[in-house]
């Protein structure tokens, strides 16, 4: 245990969706996949400066991109002032010839040159021609302007007094890339924190700070599930202290009791950390739900052995003990071989902590407290009430039964409550999601439900079929049917496009003749374009461009968002963001037909496909609850060898997981697989006390031990679960609320269902 909490100290905890996708998605969901796990898109933070004046937005603006870019924490900075494109200015307009889509052979003959030096002319009495003039003699075909044209998004934010404002708020804006990992949670807490940081010392009187991004919501993700883990840990403590000291009268119980618990807890982590690298937040906070089984087992021995002893205790009552953890233990392992790593998590953390559990009651229990608990407490009334509850229940059996019967049909006639999604599993509140489309949509940030995408084996590959697509997507921009749309080769050419511009480049000798005849009676003398000539011959033997000429560049991110490199075994991909038409919706089936015949091209609609991953996440982990649910039923029948005793252990544990499901049903609860893992937990604990009142119909004799041992047990597991069910992380509150009335329904229908309780029950009182 001393190891293993050392090991906890040093494993990998991750707050991201990525581990409930698919092991083996289709393309389509390969695609999606490679776009939520690539680490840029995490390094994106949205920034909003709200409230103040105008020009208190304007200079805190400017301030506050100055702090971050000199912090070194950020690789890019905008806040729309000119001065940082500076850098990536420099890079393409030294490789412009390369990056320009106006560059081909047609473009360096005498009436390609003519007009571009006449459209560059024309472009001096606009706005654009500020930046222009300076490289005129350099570049009098225009070709920045032409690279600046192509980059640009379509619905870029509004510029005032040199810096991005919102169209419709009172907020100045500033995007962010960090240069941390989205995937390095620690690194994007800080920078995040930095921002928080720099902003407070600007004593900007009266502003408001806005922070968004997939890091953020990472971050918070992590903190919430952390905070309400620690919350739900200490709560539940409260409780179990409560129960124990009224049921022993004494301390020192507690302190054994939970000793299950911690190993179980300390054992699933480790267990989970070594087989998969890392663990989940929402494994993690699953390891609470383990006080409801484990903790049980502490309440058993303690209560029981106080009145059998160790020896006896071991010889009577561990046999059962046993056989209840070797039932959680077959339920819960079907969930280890699933094809998607968060449902595999769960099952190993269950079925490694609750054989810790199972082996610390066992070997360790016994040698701390020989004679079980010392106290008495308030053990003897609470014997006597669960006698008498026994004694009472048997009589509503048939009602039950009826109860039962009558679940069974509202859930055949009711529509299916199995309608959970992927976005459940996550505790971003609602208001952060709003600010996010707030701040996204005065970003301009393209249309993130559906994006084009394709698959090839190296970088020049998708930088090609982005290529192909663009070409096909042109034609509907100029259809009006999409408004823009952002691509890697935008930004980087594939190397057969830089190539094949550079091979268009001429001679100096034969374009100094023909840019002779160009400017004859034009308004630039061709002797002052010798610059011109001079960088176009430079350019005729520079290499082409790669992915990694960008480093260091706010190109960089932009280009790590949209191309995603391949690892060993899965290929690189190239992501097109669309911008739908004003005020208008993305045309799909459009885009699909219009992509017809590119066998790489994908269209993906991000929310159904989503939807589809889970509903196959889900439609897997009901089959592998079924085959846990089967090896329950097999192995309680090889050991009890008896139809009548196996009906009256699984009518209990069948009705108690039936009247659940309808209640939640007829509540308009969307189930998922949270909810499923919930009614595995309510069999693997039901089972305890089916298997413990088989004991004693089998003995046929009262044991007023047993008896208050179950109540004091099924009392934690309620007030456990029942405090799980307020978490403020929507996977935790799904299984409090599944397993908290379905552990005390176990309790009460193993009593009514259990033959011959009625008379041991009475003889009890």
């Amino acid at each position: 245990m001393a190891i293993g909490l050392w090991w906890c100290t040093r494993a990998v905890y991750v707050a991201d969706l990525s581990a409930f996708l698919p092991s083996s998605p289709t393309p389509e969901q390969r695609v999606l996949m490679a776009q939520l796990k690539n680490g840029a898109t995490g390094r994106v933070l949205m920034i909003g400066l709200r409230g103040g004046t105008a020009a208190e937005r304007t200079d805190a603006s400017r301030r506050l991109a100055v702090a971050l870019r000199q912090s070194n924490a950020f690789e890019a900075v905008h806040n729309g002032e000119e001065s940082e494109d500076e850098a990536v200015g420099r890079l393409l307009f030294e490789h412009r010839y390369l990056l320009s889509p106006g560059v081909d052979a047609q473009r360096f003959t005498v009436e390609g040159l003519r007009d571009a030096i006449d459209e560059t002319v024309s472009l001096l009495g606009t706005p654009a021609g500020t930046r222009l003039g300076p490289l005129l003699w350099r570049d009098p075909t225009g070709e920045t302007a032409r690279m600046a044209e192509a980059m640009m998004p379509a619905a870029a934010p509004r510029v005032e007094e040199g810096v991005w404002v919102s169209r419709t708020q009172p907020r100045a804006l500033l995007l962010a890339t960090t240069r941390a990992d989205g995937a390095d949670l620690d690194a994007q807490q800080a920078a995040q924190q930095l921002v928080r940081s720099r902003f407070a010392g600007l004593h900007a009187a009266g502003l408001q700070l806005e922070l968004s991004g997939p890091g953020v919501f990472a971050v918070q993700s992590r903190a919430t599930i952390e905070s309400e883990v620690k919350r739900l840990a200490i709560a539940g403590s409260i409780a179990m202290l409560a129960v124990l000291l009224v049921a022993f009268g004494s301390l020192r119980p507690l302190v054994i009791a939970v000793l299950p618990v911690a190993s179980g807890v300390v054992a699933g982590i480790v267990t989970v950390s070594l087989a998969t690298g890392h663990v989940h937040g929402l494994t993690l906070g699953f390891g609470t739900t383990l006080i409801g089984e484990a903790v049980d087992y502490g309440i058993y021995y303690l209560v029981q052995a106080h009145a059998l002893g160790r020896a006896g205790w071991l010889r009577a009552q561990w046999p059962t003990v046993r056989l209840g953890l070797a039932t959680s233990v077959a339920g819960f392992a079907a969930l280890v071989v699933s094809g998607w790593e968060g449902l595999a998590q769960l099952g190993i953390f269950a079925v490694s902590g609750l054989l810790a559990a199972g082996l610390t009651t066992r070997y360790l229990l016994p040698v701390l407290a020989p004679e079980g608990a010392a106290g008495a407490g308030l053990r003897a009334r609470l014997a006597r009430a669960t006698a008498a509850c026994a004694a009472a229940l048997p009589r509503w059996r048939v009602p039950l039964l009826a109860l039962s019967i009558a679940a069974v049909l509202a859930l055949v006639w009711l529509p299916s409550p199995w309608r959970g999604s992927l976005s459940s599993l996550s505790p971003v509140p609602q208001a952060a999601l709003d600010l996010d489309a707030s701040l996204r949509a005065d970003l301009g940030a393209p249309d993130a439900g559906v994006i084009v995408a394709a698959e090839a084996r190296d970088e020049a590959g998708a930088l090609a079929a982005a290529e192909r697509i663009g070409q096909r997507l042109d034609a509907l921009v100029r259809a009006g049917q999409l408004a823009s749309y952002q691509s890697p080769a935008r930004i980087l050419p594939s190397p057969a496009t830089q190539l094949a511009r550079r091979a268009a480049l001429p001679d100096g000798s034969v374009l100094q003749q023909r840019l002779a005849e160009a400017t004859l009676d034009g308004p630039l003398p061709a002797g002052k374009l010798l610059p011109f000539v001079g960088d176009v011959q430079a350019q005729r033997d520079v290499p082409v461009l790669h992915r990694a000429d960008f480093e260091g560049t706010p190109l960089a991110a932009a280009l790590d968002a949209l191309l995603l490199p391949g690892r060993p075994g899965t290929p690189w991909t190239a992501v097109l963001m669309l911008q739908p038409p004003a005020g208008g919706t993305l045309p799909v089936a459009t885009l699909r037909q219009s992509l017809a015949g590119l066998p790489t091209a994908r269209v993906l609609q991000v929310q159904p496909e989503l939807d589809g991953i889970y509903a196959g996440y889900l439609r897997q982990a009901r089959w592998q609850a079924a085959a846990g649910a089967l090896a329950v039923v097999l192995l309680l029948a090889w050991h009890l060898r008896s139809a009548r005793r196996l009906a009256r252990v699984l009518l209990p544990l069948a009705a108690s997981v039936v009247l659940v499901l309808a209640g939640l049903s007829l509540s308009g609860a969307a189930l998922g697989v949270l909810h499923l893992v919930g009614l595995l937990l309510v069999v693997a604990i039901g089972s305890n006390y089916a298997l413990f009142f088989d004991h004693l119909a089998l003995r046929g004799e009262a044991d007023a031990d047993t008896l208050a041992s179950l109540l004091m047990a099924n009392l934690t597991t309620v007030v456990s679960f029942g405090l799980l069910a307020t978490a403020r992380v929507p996977a935790l509150a799904d299984v409090g609320m599944t397993v908290a009335p379905g552990a005390l329904l176990s309790l009460l229908l193993a009593a009514a269902f259990s033959g011959r309780a009625r008379q041991r029950a009475a003889g009890a009182v």
